[in-house]
Formats: C-alpha cells, structure tokens, sequence
C-alpha cells in the first residue's frame, strides 16, 4: 500500500493554494470514484486535499429563474430539491437514473463533473491507455469496445463520457465556475468537457489547484416540461448505452425552440445542434423526429461491437420528443 498523506481543508482558497503547491496532490471530494482510481492504482497521488468542509453545498435562485448548484451539493439533494423538479425535470430525472441512492448521497455535484471515464482499459493498469499514459495506445480500439463512443471520437481514444446528470445541463448550457491560482474562473459546460483528438489525458481545460466550486444553470422557460431518457442493459444502477436530454417550446404543432444532447454515445456529453437546427420550425411529427436524429448521428463511427449505439440512439431521440409533444410514436 502506498502511503497518503491526508488534510482538510476550510476555505476554498486553502484548499486551491494547498493542492497548487505540490503536483502530487488531489482533492477528495466523495470519493465515490477517486478511491475506487487509488485502489486500482490508475490514480497515484501523494497528498489527498478533503474539501467537504467547504461552504459550497448551496442550491440557490438566481433571478432570470435559473439555479447556482454548490460544488458539494450532494446529487440526492440537487435530485429532490423542488426547484430541480419543478423547473428542470430533466435534471433531477438524470440524476436518479445516474447512480444508485447509496452513491447519491455521497457524490458531488463537482465531482460528478470531474469523474473520470469507465473503460475497463483506463481502469487496467496494466492495458495501453492514451488516457492513463499519454502514448501508450489505446486498447479499446481492438478490443471489447460494445459500450464505447461512436460520437467525438479518435484513433487515440473511444472512451464514453460517463456522467448522466451532464447531458441535460450541456442541453441547458450550463457554466461552470471555478476558483484556482488565478482566481475564479467561468466555463461553459460544452467547453469544459475536451474531445480527445490526440491529447485525451485532457479532459477539462482547468489547470493543477482549479477547483469546481459551482455548477450555474441559466434558467429556461421550457425546461420545466423537459425529459431525461436512459436506455440501459439493465433497469438497475447501470451506465448508459445510450440517453436523451430534450425540451421543446411547441406552438400550434410547430417546434419553436428545442434542446436536445446526448449521453452513452460520445466522448463527452454531445449537445446535438445539428439536430436542434433542423427541428425548429419544423412541424412536431414522427418525420421530422427521424430526419433530425439521422442527421445528428451521420458522423458517427462505428466498430463491430458497438454499432448498433447509432441506430439505438436515433430511436431514443425520436422516442424523447415523441413523449414531450404528445406524438404517436411507432419505432
């Protein structure tokens, strides 16, 4: 066993400064991944920086009717606090489907962010991961990818984006704030997650020391009657194969506005614009549904084991907006 050296910290400028002064160091939020990363040794820090003593648990209104989420607020709390529900069923829907009520009511909402991928080659120390170590390969390409990215992805990495509660808040365009050695800093959420293109040991933009303090959703009149869609191998605590956040603003048939992203599919939560160009002012049919989703999901690359995730996501988006706008659905 490696030796760790442990502390707490109390205020959010101790916390960055600490963890900025020593680049074996990390911070410990609930743990719910990092300890399962140390204890497979794929994380190797030094010093672990607790941070649940900080003053970021808040869900608090802002007044264009959105919501600033603390950095620790726990997902079970953010899950049934009635703002959530009321103005953002999506979120709250992502995450109940996203964990397990045991780890809801350990993990963050920053760390949620923050959490790394699931790829059983990521999680081998012993497998070539460009993730893990930056050169290495990448042995999912050849390997058993069934549950990997057909969006956004590389010749260096195919590794699927894992959080829930993400998709919905990139379909929001949520911002991220943080606090490190330069001060706070402010993240759009479809920025913060990075494609992997040829460096994927980038996976956010934040330097050593940045800490996600808060998650800012700007508020959205038609996300009160929004939906989260997970299709998943099994009805239980599962990661998904594939999963629609949607809002529509409909008037006299026609869609107006929408917002739609996808997880289970992509290296990180795939806001779908092309599909939201084609489906405003487009009438609220089956049609229109299909002929969006195809678009979107054109570009995807496949493998043997995974192709079946393009096909199954154009059903989902079609079956989210058939649910939203009372559509007859006929997959």
């Amino acid at each position: 066993m490696r030796p760790i050296s442990y502390s707490r910290a109390t205020a959010v400028a101790d916390a960055v400064a600490a963890v900025a002064a020593d680049p074996t160091s990390d911070f410990l939020a609930g743990g719910t991944t990092e300890v399962d990363l140390l204890r497979q040794n794929v994380l190797l820090p030094r010093r672990l920086v607790d941070i649940n003593d900080l003053p970021l648990t808040g869900i608090e209104d802002r007044p264009d009717g959105g919501l600033y989420i603390g950095a620790l607020a726990r997902m079970s709390e953010v899950a049934e606090a009635p703002a959530v529900r009321e103005r953002f069923p999506m979120v709250a829907e992502a995450l109940v489907l996203g964990a397990s009520a045991q780890l809801r009511h350990m993990a963050s909402m920053g760390g949620n962010m923050m959490q790394r991928v699931r790829c059983g080659y990521f999680r081998d120390a012993s497998s070539p991961c460009n993730k893990r170590d930056p050169g290495s390969g990448c042995g999912a390409l050849d390997g058993f990818n069934r549950g990997h990215a057909v969006l956004g992805v590389s010749e260096h990495c195919i590794a699927t984006h894992p959080s829930d509660v993400a998709v919905p808040l990139v379909a929001l365009d949520a911002r991220i704030h943080t606090e490190g050695p330069h001060g706070r800093q402010v993240h759009a959420l479809d920025d913060f997650f990075l494609l992997p293109g040829a460096t994927p040991h980038l996976e956010h933009p934040l330097e050593h020391g940045e800490l996600v303090v808060g998650i800012e959703v700007p508020g959205l009149a038609m996300a009160r009657s929004s939906c989260y869609l997970k299709v998943r191998d099994r009805e239980s605590y599962e990661f998904a194969l594939t999963s629609v956040a949607a809002a529509v603003d409909l008037a006299d048939g026609v869609i107006r506005d929408v917002r739609l992203a996808l997880g289970g599919v992509a290296t990180k939560p795939w806001r779908a614009r092309r599909a939201e160009e084609l489906l405003r002012g487009a009438p609220a049919d089956i049609g229109a549904f299909r002929r969006a989703a195809r678009e979107e999901l054109a570009a995807a690359r496949t493998t043997p084991l995974n192709a079946f995730k393009a096909e199954l996501a154009r059903r989902t988006v079609v079956r989210a907006l058939a649910t939203l706008t009372g559509t007859e659905h006929a997959s």
